[in-house]
């Protein structure tokens, strides 16, 4: 009995370090060093329209926005409660740089003041929002979200719109910025010229500004002033297109067109308009280097690179990121 116990002890111990041999490893795959970069694409040359589809309604009197055409200080002309349209670009406020030099704030024909959207004398930089303005009449307004806003916020070179079921595809004519604005305000005119007269700066006093002439007949409608509003664009049918208000409109926006552009793929660009950044690969470990570009239009797909690269680059994807933030303390 007990040379058979001696024998089943044997017999597990040698199954026991039959699966335990030294001879055998365990088996991982080979990974990557953290960092290295698995992805990348080189620049290629390609036509390039920036073109965005958008979804608007007719609307009755719509409200846009005007921009101040330069940085400085912003002095408002009085002007008196009117409800008739402007038959000519008419003058309502004036930008004074630091060099004494005055820049007029003019609104469209057809159109009336509906408020001001800066105090006056305000610090004010160039393309801010500073007027609000009423198209008369019929317009058509699309509301923008803001993966959109930066790449209609450059000059819009075309739109065109369809009316749902009716009128199109016709030139719709853009009016005002494309930003989102503020409440707007009328204050009650005053008296005299003196609000429209910069104080001293750093240069001197500028000249005064005069009183316009016209200012008792220009378009300034009565009333609390402007709503604010979200980023939207706005634009008028020509007067031969019949337009119920309400109405669904599809607008095709073009902002830019470019002949044989340098692009990238967007995944691989930190940045959509202006300045940006794209990661070079360099050398046999696949370093990343930064570097900057300069950006043009972008059909959302890729994006025009018009300086900082030559062509023959190897670019990462995805570009560069933003460093993580690090953690808040909660301190009790």
């Amino acid at each position: 009995m007990k040379r058979r116990m001696g024998v089943a002890v044997v017999a597990v111990t040698v199954v026991l370090s039959g699966c335990t041999s030294e001879g055998e490893t365990a088996q991982t795959p080979d990974l990557e060093a953290r960092g290295t970069v698995l992805t990348t694409v080189q620049p290629a040359r390609q036509d390039l329209t920036n073109q965005i589809s958008l979804s608007g309604k007719v609307t009755i009197n719509p409200l846009f926005g005007i921009v101040a055409p330069a940085a400085g200080e912003i002095r408002y002309v009085s002007r008196k409660p009117s409800t008739r349209p402007v038959e000519r670009r008419t003058w309502v406020a004036s930008v004074w740089d630091e060099n004494g030099i005055a820049r007029r704030v003019e609104i469209p024909i057809g159109s009336v003041l509906a408020g001001r959207l800066m105090a006056d004398r305000s610090p004010v930089s160039k393309g801010m929002p500073v007027v609000s303005a009423r198209q008369v009449g019929y317009g058509i307004v699309a509301d923008i979200d803001s993966a959109q806003a930066y790449r209609i916020s450059g000059s819009v070179e075309s739109v065109k719109a369809q009316i749902k079921n009716g009128p199109g595809p016709f030139a719709c004519e853009p009016i005002g910025t494309i930003a989102a604005l503020p409440a707007g305000t009328l204050p009650e005119p005053q008296p005299t010229a003196a609000a429209t007269t910069p104080a001293a700066g750093a240069s001197g006093a500028p000249a005064p500004v005069p009183t316009d002439p016209g200012a008792g007949d220009a378009g300034s409608q009565g009333g609390d002033g402007s709503e604010p509003t979200g980023l939207r664009l706005v634009c008028a049918a020509p007067e031969q297109i019949r337009l119920i208000n309400g109405s669904d409109v599809t607008l095709d926006v073009i902002t830019g067109r470019a002949a044989n552009a340098l692009v990238l793929p967007v995944e691989a660009v930190a940045g959509l308009q202006g300045r940006g950044k794209v990661d070079l690969v360099i050398g046999q470990d696949k370093r990343r280097k930064t570097i900057d570009v300069e950006l043009g239009i972008s059909d959302g797909k890729v994006v025009e690179i018009k300086k900082g690269l030559v062509g023959n680059e190897t670019i990462a994807v995805p570009g560069p990121n933003l460093p993580t933030a690090a953690p808040t303390e909660v301190t009790g």
